[in-house]
């Protein structure tokens, strides 16, 4: 019966020294933890970034989540305010264009005129700030329904990337997958 005890007693005492090495990963920063997602063994390393918290303020994690609520309501003239003077875009379709703030918004209102209504149902987001390049971002998950003027309903799930940068979004980015009737 001593030998199980003992046992047990050795078992807990390696797991507990396993667990704390674990936590040593984690380590508590000003308002936010920073986890090091790179522990040297894993088969890739990340050519961006694996230094990440979520020390991006909420401040800018509310402006990002208005700009979804301008363009559903069709808020343009704010919708541009929350831009940078440019913005650097990577089109769900694959193209990619760098455009100062008239152009973008010259582009996605001709793209929001064409619609009567536009439905978000904002599944999640996630604030995420590099801490070894010093970069916000705010990333969405949301489902957008959209009615076109002709009648025409259309829907689909998206994934988002916001790079926030003195309080202004500088950098988009769009996955899109279409929303197709579940069997």
């Amino acid at each position: 019966m001593k030998k199980i005890i003992c046992l047990i007693c050795l078992a807990a005492i390696l797991i507990s020294c396993n667990r704390s090495s674990e936590k040593s990963d984690i380590t508590a920063g000003s308002d936010s933890a920073v986890v090091n997602t790179d522990p040297g063994n894993l088969p890739y390393k990340a050519l961006y970034s694996s230094s990440w918290s979520d020390k991006v303020s909420d401040e800018d994690l509310r402006m990002v989540l208005m700009t979804y609520k301008d363009w559903s309501s069709g808020n343009m003239s704010r919708l541009g305010a929350s831009m940078g003077d440019s913005v650097e875009y990577d089109m769900n379709s694959g193209r990619y264009q760098k455009l100062s703030n008239a152009g973008l918004m010259k582009m996605w209102t001709t793209s929001r005129d064409s619609l009567s209504a536009v439905t978000i149902d904002m599944h999640a987001w996630q604030k995420m700030y590099a801490t070894d390049r010093k970069e916000g971002y705010v990333i969405t998950w949301y489902k957008e329904t959209d009615t076109y003027k002709n009648g025409k309903v259309d829907s689909a799930y998206y994934h988002d990337i916001n790079q926030v940068k003195d309080g202004k979004i500088i950098w988009y980015s769009q996955y899109k997958r279409p929303a197709l009737p579940r069997k």
